[in-house]
């Protein structure tokens, strides 16, 4: 393994304090799985890519209703009901 150095905020640290004691392992352990999940989930999609895939929902599914738009607050209401 190779040493680095990051310097964190004293919440991050505490953070990470917790997390290790939670799971009964060190500060590094902790540090090195949070970057196999970053590293391995693959970059974070972009402000623009993420607005396209909003762009690219809407319109995409119909409920069957015409009154949406005016009725949203009702049907979300029946929906929390239900």
């Amino acid at each position: 393994m190779q040493r680095t150095q990051v310097q964190l905020t004293a919440a991050q640290i505490e953070s990470l304090r917790a997390v290790a004691s939670r799971e009964n392992v060190s500060i590094s352990e902790v540090v090195r799985r949070a970057v196999d999940a970053l590293t391995q989930a693959g970059a974070a999609p972009s402000v623009a890519e993420l607005r396209q895939r909003a762009l690219d929902a809407s319109g995409r599914f119909s409920s069957g209703s015409t009154d949406v738009a005016r009725r949203h607050d009702d049907y979300l209401s029946e929906a929390y009901r239900s």
